[in-house]
């Protein structure tokens, strides 16, 4: 009678933990699929403008005045600088005397010549004398217009001595000061013009850097608050830097504000660039076999799962990318995966049930919720089934 009531005892005992074992657990169903992927580079550099003018003088001398500072906006034509224009204003009054004297000199020509030619007609001059005087004539006609082609180069060397903005832009650099004396083609200032704006990057030789060439690009200030804004890849250097073992990537922006504070400004690129189509998921997956990544694979006609070792070529913020171990059209466990154990019982989950334990078909006795009458009268049974499904307590 004793040894009968202690059967009775531990059958009812261990017949609640039986029914828990048979009850699904609710997890996150993950279809495994090969879709394309994308390679983010992320690259730090500074804001320029994309057309940027030296500005200089032709010819060298004294500065006498510069009025231009760095930041100024200025427009086409505004005076800029300007050198001592003695020397040049000097040569342009000798070429405007040279033009007077050889216009003398042709006038006068020109009356020999009509004078020989009228002795001709009249028979009382020679052929000779006639040709001499055309001669003459042609050739004062030729220092004429040498002395007018130095003229006109004189006045424009005065016109040199002042500098002027060849385009509408913003000052960035200022290189001479009243005194100072500069040569021909020696910059003076530097103008950037307000016709579109380029990020500029250092990034070190990689060989993902060549398939950046018309990349879209996403580009955020690091230094100041302002709106994103995006470019274009427009420019990748063949050549490495000696000096900085880096390669520059040049990309266009294409929204930026027409705002010369960005001058400068520190920006944040990121580069999206096409990589091998592979297996993306969820970083819930990852289980651990050993030393070894897992994941959980589920069996779609029992519904039970099996661990299986991958391989990982990459992580992402928020994925990994699986290179071996797992085949398109399987489904692994995401939410969940750490409740698991080899042969476990699983079903697909909705929102917000992960974790929970689903009805069975012939449990009569289960909530609304889905969690069996037997799990809910046991608080600690759900984790002593996954440590040790069907051992009694």
């Amino acid at each position: 009678m004793r040894y009968f009531l202690l059967s009775a005892f531990w059958v009812a005992a261990i017949s609640p933990l039986s029914a828990m074992a048979e009850v699904p657990l609710r997890v996150e169903y993950v279809p495994v699929e090969i879709s394309p992927q994308t390679y983010s580079i992320s690259l730090t550099g500074t804001i320029e403008a994309k057309t940027s003018v030296d500005l200089s003088f032709r010819s060298g001398g004294r500065v006498i005045e510069v009025r231009a500072e760095v930041g100024d906006r200025v427009k086409r034509g505004d005076l800029l600088a300007r050198i001592d224009p003695l020397q040049q204003y000097q040569s342009m009054l000798a070429a405007d005397a040279a033009v007077v004297s050889a216009q003398a000199i042709v006038a006068q020509a020109e009356q020999a010549a009509q004078r020989q030619a009228a002795m001709l007609e009249r028979g009382v001059g020679t052929r000779a004398a006639r040709d001499s005087a055309a001669e003459a004539l042609s050739q004062a006609q030729g220092r004429l217009q040498q002395a007018l082609t130095d003229q006109a180069q004189g006045r424009r060397s005065v016109d040199d001595t002042v500098l002027r903005a060849s385009v509408d832009g913003v000052i960035t650099a200022r290189n001479a000061e009243p005194g100072q004396i500069v040569g021909a083609a020696q910059p003076v200032l530097s103008l950037a013009a307000m016709d579109g704006f380029e990020a500029v990057f250092q990034t070190p030789d990689d060989p993902h850097t060549e398939k950046a060439m018309g990349a879209p690009v996403s580009l955020e200030l690091i230094d100041a608050p302002g709106p994103g804004m995006s470019g274009t890849v427009t420019e990748i250097a063949p050549l490495v830097d000696p000096n900085t073992a880096s390669v520059a990537v040049r990309a266009e922006i294409r929204d930026a504000p027409p705002d010369a504070s960005l001058l400068g400004a520190a920006v944040r690129g990121t580069v999206q660039l096409p990589s091998t189509p592979s297996i993306r998921l969820p970083w819930t997956v990852l289980s651990e076999d050993g030393t070894d990544p897992a994941v959980w694979v589920v069996d779609p006609k029992t519904q039970t799962v099996t661990m299986a070792k991958i391989s990982i070529a990459r992580f992402t913020t928020d994925s990994v990318l699986v290179s071996d171990g797992l085949s398109p059209g399987q489904i692994v466990v995401g939410a969940g995966s750490q409740m698991l154990y080899p042969g476990r019982l699983v079903e697909a989950a909705r929102p917000n049930e992960v974790g929970s334990s689903g009805a069975g078909a012939d449990d009569a006795g289960a909530s609304d919720t889905g969690v069996s009458g037997a799990a809910s009268g046991d608080k600690g049974a759900g984790s002593a089934d996954a440590a040790n499904p069907g051992a009694p307590k």
